[in-house]
């Protein structure tokens, strides 16, 4: 059985998001940190809300500000915060949702967000679409269990299997050789950190994006 990772927020945690997004606050210059591995918190209407991972912050053909995450974490129009700066207003909203391959897009507001290239000890420098093969050491940074490796069991080319240790709220957490993007975390088997992980591959999510007009994303 796949064990999905999305954690469900304390009530008074998601209370609290929605009083701070009624109350429209402008900033005088963008103060909302956010890169691949940040903590991020979908709101999903009364006070429920899921905390997942980002897995990347760049931007489209359009000048969008957009980034990924797991696709269950939400759904089109949802908005947006920070897990670590969330008194600080809506980061953005969930623009394209996925469920073949488990992804949303989610576009932020350039005017609130500051994109992190690195977060968690993990980097992302570029994009690579090829599946990952056995015995590559894959890496992922996750707001559960922070920065995490471990080798490659095998790919399909639409979805990645390996040894990295992830548990509920690694969802979207980005997957990487190196500084190299390969894909996303969605979900582990059995146990927490045990596993194994699992989760879709970039290329696959790239082809998606684009037949969903959101165009030659290049992460910052």
């Amino acid at each position: 059985m796949v064990k999905k990772l999305a954690a469900l927020l304390a009530v008074a945690a998601a209370a609290t998001m929605l009083m701070v997004a009624g109350a429209g606050t402008a900033s005088a210059k963008p103060d909302i940190f956010l890169g691949g591995g940040s903590g991020i918190v979908i709101l999903k209407g009364g006070n429920d809300g899921a905390a997942c991972t980002l897995t990347t912050i760049g931007r489209d053909s359009a000048g969008r500000l957009v980034g990924l995450t797991a696709g269950h974490c939400g759904t089109v129009g949802q908005p947006v915060y920070s897990e670590a700066f969330p008194s600080r207003g809506q980061a953005g909203r969930i623009i394209v949702s996925n469920t073949p391959l488990d992804f949303d897009v989610i576009q932020f507001d350039a005017n609130r967000v500051v994109p992190l290239r690195s977060v968690g000890g993990v980097t992302i420098r570029s994009i690579s679409t090829a599946a990952p093969q056995f015995p590559s050491v894959l890496c992922k940074t996750g707001r559960t269990t922070g920065r995490t490796c471990g080798v490659t069991f095998f790919s399909d080319n639409q979805s990645h299997f390996s040894a990295v240790c992830v548990a509920e709220g690694d969802s979207g957490s980005p997957v990487v050789v190196g500084d190299r993007l390969i894909g996303m975390v969605n979900a582990y088997y059995f146990t927490a950190c045990i596993g194994p992980e699992t989760g879709s591959n970039i290329g696959p999510i790239l082809n998606a994006m684009a037949r969903s007009g959101v165009n030659n994303y290049r992460p910052i």
